[in-house]
């Protein structure tokens, strides 16, 4: 039964074009949004079973599509089989991680892969969160009713348990960090508890999702350091809330036709035709947040670099967007896990480039010492 019931989903949904994310509609959402990845949770274009015969496909759909089928229904659950928003959750932390590490020095890979692994169980339980919540939702539309609870594969019982078991493990990996970085991941569970539910009552759920996305950029560098250091870490937080209102503002304008007829809010519908504007307005607030987080960290030249980088993705994204056609709108939506990485990339290759400025300081001492 199970498995005709997930091939009957498979053939109806080859005639839609876009998932949901995590989060804030009454249709998916990830962790998101923390999720979710950043709406309902459903970051990415829903994924085909692939027919027998075809080329073996190591991408995540396809090694959760060859999972036992009993287990699959949990894998859609969490949403593994649609990486993006985990992405868009853990980028924020490896910012953070970044800009902890000693000058010269790679980040730690050690904490990277510890908050990889957190961000995979946290966005799957804030996406069970999410589908729990609404499941009365998702059996009303089409491109969610195959969602495991809303179809039936999983009942609230079961879902709740999973929650648990998710919420466990994630506590053990948090409790591998320092005790005030356990504190401080603690203090967020509230956030990935309630943000599916702003979706409700206001018109800016992409705040709320920004919140809890981003608690990684002050948990990252507690997690090195064993405490926040302000000047750095608040905006840095701040540039992560705004980058999660360009990119979800941009994600919900596909779906904002659905959300006026099942009552759900979206700064997409609170905007309207002046999305282009208040998008240009959360760009500028991140790069000063980011140009602020530079020079309080004492960056060097490959992060400035960088972050004009970003600036020119964010205009390219902004002024090429069609509000009105929902592919664009996901394309430009996915492009936002490459400017997360450039970002990366650019406090990597900034810290490393403080070795040499350090090491020329170091030399010109000696030399006046010498002299």
């Amino acid at each position: 039964m199970l498995g005709s019931r997930v091939a009957g989903f498979a053939r109806g949904l080859r005639s839609v074009a876009l998932a949901s994310l995590p989060g804030w509609r009454g249709r998916s959402f990830a962790l998101a949004r923390a999720t979710g990845a950043p709406h309902g949770g459903d970051l990415q274009p829903s994924a085909c079973p692939e027919p027998r015969g075809r080329q073996l496909s190591l991408s995540a759909a396809a090694v959760v599509n060859s999972a036992p089928r009993p287990l699959q229904p949990y894998l859609r659950l969490m949403r593994l089989d649609k990486p993006i928003g985990t992405w868009l959750l853990y980028l924020p932390c490896t910012w953070s991680i970044g800009l902890a590490a000693e000058p010269g020095c790679f980040p730690d890979w050690y904490m990277l892969s510890l908050f990889g692994t957190g961000a995979i169980l946290m966005r799957g339980a804030g996406c069970t969160i999410n589908d729990m919540w609404d499941q009365d939702y998702d059996k009303k539309v089409t491109r969610t009713a195959s969602r495991p609870i809303a179809a039936g594969d999983i009942s609230t019982f079961q879902s709740f348990v999973f929650l648990g078991g998710q919420l466990t493990l994630a506590l053990g990996v948090l409790l591998c960090l320092n005790y005030y970085s356990i504190a401080l991941g603690a203090g967020s569970l509230l956030l990935v508890i309630t943000y599916p539910l702003m979706k409700r009552i206001t018109y800016w759920p992409q705040l709320a999702l920004g919140l809890t996305f981003n608690w990684g950029a002050l948990l990252g560098w507690s997690a090195i350091k064993g405490s926040c250091d302000p000047s750095v870490c608040l905006p840095l937080y701040f540039s992560g809330v705004m980058w999660t209102l360009i990119y979800d503002t941009i994600y919900a304008h596909q779906d904002k036709r659905d959300d006026v007829l099942i009552g759900l809010k979206s700064t997409a519908l609170r905007f309207g035709e002046n999305t282009k504007l208040w998008l240009s307005g959360f760009s500028v607030a991140m790069l000063g947040a980011l140009s602020l987080v530079g020079v309080n960290s004492g960056q060097t030249a490959p992060y400035y670099a960088a972050l004009g980088a970003v600036g020119a993705h964010l205009t390219h994204q902004i002024y090429t967007l069609d509000i009105h056609r929902p592919e664009d709108c996901w394309n430009k939506f996915i492009s936002n896990r490459t400017l997360g990485l450039i970002v990366f990339l650019g406090i990597v290759l900034g810290n490393l480039w403080k070795e040499k400025k350090t090491d020329k300081t170091k030399k010109s001492i000696e030399n006046k010492i010498e002299n």
